[in-house]
């Protein structure tokens, strides 16, 4: 990547406190691999998912893969109007129910229907590839796991939308469980 690329990229200085934080009596004790995802095609998703799935079947390993979700309005130039039932609904109850269909996708480990979603809503999720990434290779991994799930256990929005010069971004957090197969 290039220096200015490099440089504006953040994400492993958001996770590299919090890794030490939650395991320090490991400290010194592992070797932190990151791996950026820029932009890729579904193919190339599901390419490095087969490539990264013996690593993610590994129960040495800790995989973090870091997204935030919706960048709501005029200045992120993505003003999506989520169909609702009720065209009164405020525009951050539309963003949360937006995020929570493709949380859904997500959930039931369903990379087609995740994919789908994102060109039918062109959800701002700027980690769509990490997560298509992960879901492949957790499609390469099944066959020896079993109790595999997905759970997401907070969603939150950086702004209540409500009007349309406002912005927003949403954050999300899931967690990966699975056991293997006897």
């Amino acid at each position: 990547m290039s220096l200015d690329v490099d440089e504006d990229e953040h994400s492993i200085e958001m996770h590299l406190p919090y890794i030490a934080y939650r395991m320090p009596s490991k400290k010194n004790s592992f070797t932190i691999v990151p791996i950026l995802v820029g932009s890729l095609s579904y193919s190339n998703e599901e390419v490095y998912g087969k490539i990264l799935a013996p690593y993610l079947a590994d129960t040495n390993n800790l995989f973090i893969i870091s997204s935030d979700f919706c960048h709501w309005g005029s200045r992120f130039s993505f003003t999506y109007r989520y169909p609702t039932q009720n065209s009164s609904t405020p525009i951050f109850k539309q963003i949360e129910e937006m995020d929570k269909e493709g949380m859904s996708f997500i959930e039931r480990l369903d990379v087609k229907g995740f994919k789908q979603y994102l060109k039918s809503t062109r959800n701002t999720i700027c980690g769509r590839h990490p997560i298509g990434v992960l879901l492949n290779a957790i499609v390469q991994c099944s066959p020896s796991w079993e109790n595999i799930n997905i759970k997401f256990v907070k969603y939150a929005q950086s702004n209540q939308v409500k009007h349309e010069k406002e912005s927003s971004v949403s954050y999300a957090s899931a967690y990966l469980s699975a056991s293997l197969k006897k």
